[in-house]
């Protein structure tokens, strides 16, 4: 495995883990990886489902930056950790998320879709009353949306993350039935000169593939996409780099030879 970073991951800073960053630090030196970008959740105006507290979603930010670069002083010698965020996208809340993210020194920012007009895919209700493709379309069109309308970030996110959770997965999914979805969005990244980010949870999930697909990925080649970031998206330590061999050889049949690590908010290119 060529690839020495990973750039997509989460401790007990994001209500969805409860791994202390020294244990994923430590994960990471035993792999022989030679950095990591920590991108924990800050999804504002989450819509939650029972059982899960307000603010979930939601990062002490002081907190979280203070214990990093505690981290990056103590593993200094070792390894190379980055101060990067996952931005929850949604529209109605574009000011509130530039405000933040200008509010950080952030290395890195991930935008990424987890609710679409104001559902999450996720809960069932999200796909009440259509049809599974009307709602994959109506996933990529909000998507399309973000991203015509904020532009404060780096690389996005697991873009087809709608596939993971419908009824039946991806099954049913032919790209060609989508392209003019999905070929709006890339077109519209590449113009804006934003990346995407190949999220190798894809595997974990049974997805055949990383997120997004390969289809996916592609065309973001055929388009003349450059900037691809690489994470495992791990909310423990025993899922950190998982599927980068893997992932590495698909991104290298789709003619990439190269991805990113973000610093300082400034991709550095890296080859396969």
């Amino acid at each position: 495995m060529s690839i020495i970073a990973d750039c997509h991951l989460h401790t007990s800073f994001s209500g969805d883990s409860e791994v202390p960053m020294e244990s994923m630090v430590e994960r990471a030196i035993s792999l022989g990886l030679k950095e990591i970008t920590f991108t924990e959740h800050m999804d504002l105006d989450f819509i939650y489902e029972e059982g899960e507290p307000e603010g979930f979603f939601e990062v002490d930010t002081d907190a979280y930056m203070k214990k990093l670069m505690e981290c990056r002083e103590k593993y200094s010698d070792n390894i190379r950790i980055n101060f990067g965020i996952e931005l929850g996208m949604q529209t109605h809340i574009n000011e509130k998320n530039l405000a933040y993210a200008k509010k950080y020194p952030f290395d890195f920012i991930i935008a990424s879709s987890h609710l679409a007009e104001g559902m999450d895919p996720y809960l069932k209700n999200y796909w009440e009353g259509r049809s599974k493709a009307d709602s994959w379309h109506a996933y990529f069109a909000y998507i399309y949306d973000v991203v015509s309308s904020y532009d404060d970030f780096d690389s996005y996110g697991h873009l087809d993350y709608v596939l993971r959770y419908g009824p039946g997965g991806k099954e049913g999914f032919i790209f060609d039935e989508y392209k003019e979805d999905i070929d709006r969005i890339l077109k519209q990244l590449i113009s804006m000169g934003k990346g995407i980010e190949t999220n190798t949870s894809g595997y974990y999930y049974k997805m055949g593939g990383p997120h997004p697909c390969r289809e996916i990925l592609m065309r973001y080649k055929e388009l003349g996409g450059e900037i691809l970031t690489i994470g495992s998206d791990a909310h423990k330590p025993d899922n950190m780099a998982q599927y980068f061999n893997e992932a590495e050889e698909l991104l290298k049949s789709c003619g990439f030879t190269r991805y990113c690590i973000f610093h300082n908010r400034k991709p550095e290119f890296v080859k396969f």
